[in-house]
């Protein structure tokens, strides 16, 4: 290694934290939060077959038996909820989640889908984990992640994509014992490996923004060397499930996030296990960011007109009969948009 490069790895890691709840995240992100959920068989109406007994409905969140209802009181997940002035980026790895919002729009994804939703103006949604399976369990995994959006798009109409695993694009790499590292690119780009393209107003649509949410795996022992961003680019490595991982030559305990200097190469060693990782990075938006609850303006002001109009119209009402509707049990993976078009994965 080069007496440059050699120094250059020493400066890669910034700063290095156990991940909290939420986890930390830089400019252009707001909020992250990783859901791994071990639900019990279902019942029929699509709930844990389990006693809910004891737990704080409405408020579920400390993770008894290893599965949390949140605020769900019959099918865990988040009953109808407004947002306004960012996106969300809902990664779902294993599970299923339902979809129901303000504008009439549904969905049920999961196993690896993707659901990009700009909130701009303002929606009300539902996020539902319906436990189809009746005699086995129903894992739920997902990322939650908030991306903001920039002054000029806070109020654009609502609108979201789908991103079916199928058409989301992984990047494999070996090193020289053979072993692999596993890149699933779900915005940005890896070499000639590119993401779908993210929703048009989204910053993440911007050329220059150099936004990537990625997801690695590494088999143990697997070496790779993260290649380098943006200079000016936040960067932010969460390491979320492993034994052991070596960042730049320093060694990081699992359940830490590790903010890397963008515009170097780093070098990456696994340990004795699978290691995964998420990666979030992007060029910061650089603006005021004022936040309270599910609004994210860039001024007090603008977060009282948000109350205020929220209060007046309900950004389009509710038109499903409760506030934390699922899909029919046989009903399938598919998204039904705001013009009534329906998309199914091929």
């Amino acid at each position: 290694m080069s007496q440059q490069k050699g120094q250059q790895q020493q400066e890669a890691v910034l700063h290095v934290e156990p991940l909290g709840m939420p986890w930390r995240t830089p400019d252009p992100f707001l909020f992250c939060v990783h859901h791994d959920d071990r639900y019990p068989s279902g019942n029929e109406r699509l709930g844990p077959t389990a006693s809910l007994a004891g737990r704080n409905l409405g408020q579920d969140f400390d993770g008894r038996d290893g599965w949390n209802m949140y605020h769900g009181t019959v099918v865990p997940g988040f009953p109808q909820h407004p947002h306004r002035g960012f996106e969300t980026v809902t990664v779902v790895r294993n599970g299923l989640l339902d979809h129901s919002d303000s504008l009439g729009a549904a969905a049920r994804f999961g196993g690896g889908d993707v659901q990009w939703l700009t909130a701009g103006a303002g929606i009300n949604h539902s996020e539902m984990f319906p436990l189809l399976k009746r005699d086995s369990p129903n894992p739920v995994e997902l990322f939650q992640i908030w991306l903001n959006l920039p002054r000029a798009n806070k109020l654009v109409e609502p609108h979201f994509s789908m991103l079916w695993n199928h058409v989301i694009p992984q990047y494999v790499a070996r090193d020289e014992a053979g072993r692999t590292t596993e890149v699933t690119v779900v915005a940005g780009r890896l070499g000639d490996t590119k993401a779908p393209p993210p929703p048009p107003k989204s910053w993440a649509a911007h050329a220059d923004a150099d936004v990537a949410i990625w997801t690695l795996k590494l088999a143990p022992g697997a070496r790779w060397t993260l290649p380098a961003a943006a200079r000016g680019s936040n960067r932010m490595l969460y390491f979320f499930l492993g034994s052991g991982l070596r960042v730049a030559g320093r060694a990081i305990a699992p359940s830490h996030s590790i903010d890397l200097r963008a515009d170097v190469d780093v070098e990456l060693e696994n340990g004795a296990d699978v290691t995964e990782l998420l990666l979030l990075q992007g060029r910061p938006i650089g603006e005021p960011v004022v936040q309270y609850g599910p609004f994210v303006m860039n001024s007090r002001q603008e977060i009282q007109q948000a109350f205020a109009d929220y209060q007046r119209t309900g950004f389009g009402g509710w038109p499903w009969p409760s506030n934390d509707p699922v899909h029919a049990r046989e009903e399938g993976r598919f998204a039904r948009h705001a013009d009534g078009r329906i998309e199914r994965p091929a």
